[in-house]
């Protein structure tokens, strides 16, 4: 049986296809359209999709019925038909149950906590449940229009940004700024008691603090907004820990891409699984575990587009040694928003200049950090800590790979095995053999504001493009 599930409408749509009970692609929209946070699917990751066959059956990931209220009441439209894509029965789930289940039934835990934190669902905005077995319990949650995830949203927008895409530049912003300038403004003019807002800010607020207009007032509200995130973060894993008697936490939702407060979470939990894709992309994948109702098993994050290997991992690291930088376009695409060596831009941390050359190749600001891949035994070498899927900052210890960590000392770091990516693994490898360094500078193969290249196409043109070398 083929079952696809489906997160459209919103943003960042995405498709995933089920054989049976094996999870065999997944991949968002923007990868074939080339619009960067696609809200809608396109012909051309539909005709992908059929080539696994026909679908017996669609997950959606969300109820549009309970959505088109709440739409109607913040003045929004109705959700549309999506009878447009397949005429085949369609099953509805929750938003913040797709997100529960994408995140338990891909963990190895038999028992968790599962937390989602976003901006909005079809009225939920957090969400506590206890799982156990194939059940979750909804234990706790709080409602639209006191949402977190609104909140962080409307300050990206505040500091310049682009909210619902932009609140990773916030992120890396706050470093710069002095969050004890305005974190108790932030405070008194949002937020509550209990998750609670004083304001409703789905549409943003442009209008608090006109006077703070400066690159360094951006630094700083940026700062203010990152420590106020933190202490509601941890104000939620406390809560976490008194409803749901767990050791062992899942973290979903779009906030769940939060690196630098993320590791906050070891304080209260001995184990954490954050899926590779937290956020609406990951309920593509939820609403059919939401059908299903059982663990699959999560083979990796590589579930996109294949584009094969033509390109020796000794030709690479050859071409690296000289030239400092180049893109790898090989095997399946990463499904989520981290390039993790199949889709990658990848450079010699060692050289001081790679930074500044990268970000320009890049098209980002200046103090945007990149991110690196390190070889697991070496890991606790350079870093305390992270994971194989880079949802964790933590501290570098190495004090000449200044390309890799950002102004704070912090590093959102790719810790990878054998196991996780054996092609990526050898090169990385072979690097080390040659350099006696296990660590590469690893961004995305995209330009600001662009989708990563998907297929042979895109790299071609990226190429071109930007004159360097991708090898595939």
């Amino acid at each position: 049986m083929i079952t696809w599930g489906i997160s459209s409408e919103s943003h960042n749509a995405a498709l995933s296809v089920f054989h049976n009970d094996n999870l065999i692609f997944a991949s968002e929209s923007e990868r074939f359209s080339g619009v960067k946070n696609d809200s809608q699917l396109n012909d051309k990751i539909i005709t992908h999709a059929l080539t696994f066959g026909n679908p017996d059956l669609v997950c959606w990931y969300e109820n549009p019925y309970k959505k088109s209220i709440r739409q109607l009441l913040a003045g929004q439209g109705w959700t549309r038909n999506i009878k447009k894509y397949v005429d085949v029965p369609i099953k509805y789930y929750d938003h913040h149950y797709t997100h529960a289940c994408a995140g338990y039934f891909t963990s190895k835990f038999d028992e968790c906590c599962v937390v989602v934190i976003d901006a909005i669902g079809e009225f939920q905005t957090l969400t506590i449940w206890e799982a156990k077995g194939n059940k979750l319990r909804l234990k706790y949650q709080r409602r639209y229009p006191h949402s977190i995830g609104l909140w962080y949203s409307a300050m990206t927008q505040r500091c310049g940004l682009k909210p619902n895409e932009d609140e990773y530049i916030l992120m890396g912003m706050s470093a710069y700024g002095d969050p004890s300038r305005l974190t108790c403004d932030i405070f008194d003019d949002f937020i509550g008691d209990d998750f609670q807002f004083r304001k409703n800010l789905h549409r943003g607020c442009l209008d608090w603090r006109p006077d703070l207009k400066t690159e360094q007032d951006y630094f700083d509200i940026a700062a203010a907004t990152q420590t106020v995130y933190q202490i509601l973060f941890e104000n939620v894993m406390e809560l976490s820990r008194v409803i749901v008697d767990s050791k062992n936490l899942v973290l979903m939702g779009g906030c769940a891409l939060n690196c630098s407060s993320n590791p906050i979470s070891y304080k209260y939990y001995d184990n954490v699984w954050i899926m590779p894709a937290p956020g609406d992309n990951g309920s593509a994948i939820g609403a059919v575990l939401a059908h299903k109702k059982k663990h699959i098993e999560w083979r990796g994050p590589y579930l996109g587009y294949n584009m094969g290997y033509t390109s020796s991992n000794s030709e690479i690291v050859d071409y690296l040694l000289l030239n400092k930088i180049c893109g790898l376009a090989r095997g399946k695409a990463e499904f989520g928003p981290r390039a993790l060596g199949n889709r990658s831009l990848i450079a010699d941390p060692r050289d001081p200049s790679v930074k500044e050359r990268v970000n320009d190749i890049k098209r980002r600001q200046k103090f945007r950090p990149f991110a690196p891949v390190v070889l697991e035994e070496h890991a606790k070498d350079y870093f305390d800590g992270g994971n194989n899927y880079m949802q964790f900052a933590v501290k570098c210890k190495s004090k000449e790979l200044t390309s890799i960590k950002h102004v704070d000392e912090t590093s959102r770091v790719q810790v990878l095995s054998k196991k996780d990516n054996p092609e990526f693994y050898d090169l990385l490898n072979q690097w080390y053999l040659r350099t006696g360094c296990p660590v590469l500078l690893n961004t995305s193969l995209n330009i600001k504001g662009q989708p990563i290249v998907n297929d042979h196409r895109d790299m071609l043109e990226w190429e071109q493009k930007y004159n360097i070398k991708v090898f595939n």
